[in-house]
């Protein structure tokens, strides 16, 4: 497997273990940072890499940084250009996971809203095992953060507090994972993944209004789902004992994919096996971010 060599900070490409931002910054003191993860696919039979939503992906980011207020000049053009450099840069032979971070470099006060800058690494990340084995998950007794707490739809940095916590107290309580209600009770998300089931056939998820991510992967799978099946994604608030009444259910995310999960609460999800709907839903992804059927929605740009 191939490893990250080189990193890019504020346009400039340097080797990978030179990369450095201050302890005493606002990116470290208050977690004054926004991210983005994105993936480069490599099609396997032409050798090209593409990244998947690239446009997708900028356009939160600019969103994330304007709710925190961060002073910015970047430009949709620019930032495919030096994500671009950098994974030629690297040389894969493999897909790539991109980790864009953009945070404020001042020392000082915790209002200041720049200067601003950003780090860029490029790395392998291999297919979470569960993607073929499905994956056990708990309910939390950690909430979901609230909109009018710290805004879930955006990805800062600082809210990845609460997925941590909630992450941390699954694996000690004997689950592969957990999902987060609302702090009224109702189903959101996983940590780090948007959540998906099936129930009489019908496919359902978390609506936007419950405390979830913006999320990519999430659209693109909404979208995938209708144009193969001519069926709409429901898109609701979802009680936590509607769980337990699911046929099939799955995760998705740019980092995660889409992996099924089996058990919830340790009840399994409807027979316990990995459904149709779920393989049917992990293939059209592949395909798609891959290239390997037409790119009808221009969400692939080329390395």
């Amino acid at each position: 497997m191939w490893q990250p060599k080189i990193i890019l900070q504020n346009d400039k490409l340097l080797p990978y273990e030179q990369a450095s931002v201050h302890p005493m910054s606002l990116g470290m003191t208050y977690a004054t940072a926004v991210f983005e993860g994105l993936r480069a696919y490599r099609n396997p039979k032409t050798g090209e890499f593409k990244i998947f939503r690239f446009a997708e992906h900028f356009k939160r980011l600019l969103l994330g940084m304007k709710v925190m207020r961060f002073d910015h000049s970047f430009t949709q053009e620019g930032m495919r250009e030096a994500l671009s450099g950098l994974i030629r840069a690297n040389e894969p032979d493999d897909d790539v996971y991109i980790r864009l971070l953009v945070y404020i470099e001042a020392l000082g006060l915790m209002a200041q809203t720049g200067p601003v800058g950003y780090t860029a690494a490029a790395s392998p990340r291999e297919r979470p095992k569960f993607a073929d084995t499905g994956m056990s998950l708990g309910v939390s007794s950690w909430s979901r953060l609230s909109d009018n707490a710290s805004p879930p739809r955006i990805k800062a940095t600082a809210n990845y507090h609460n997925a941590r916590l909630t992450q941390l107290q699954a694996k000690s309580d004997g689950y592969d994972g957990a999902l987060m209600l609302t702090p009224s009770g109702k189903v959101s998300e996983a940590p780090i993944a948007c959540f998906f089931m099936v129930r009489d056939g019908k496919l359902i998820t978390p609506n936007i209004g419950s405390n979830i991510l913006e999320s990519v992967t999430r659209d693109t799978i909404i979208t995938l789902y209708e144009e193969a099946t001519g069926q709409p994604v429901v898109q609701r608030e979802v009680d936590r004992s509607e769980l337990y009444f699911a046929d099939e259910a799955f995760l998705c995310g740019t980092g995660q994919e889409i992996i099924p999960v089996i058990k919830i609460d340790r009840l399994p999800v409807g027979d316990g096996a990995i459904g149709p709907i779920t393989k049917q839903m992990q293939k059209i992804y592949f395909d798609a971010v891959r290239g390997l059927t037409p790119d009808t929605h221009g969400w692939l740009t080329k390395v």
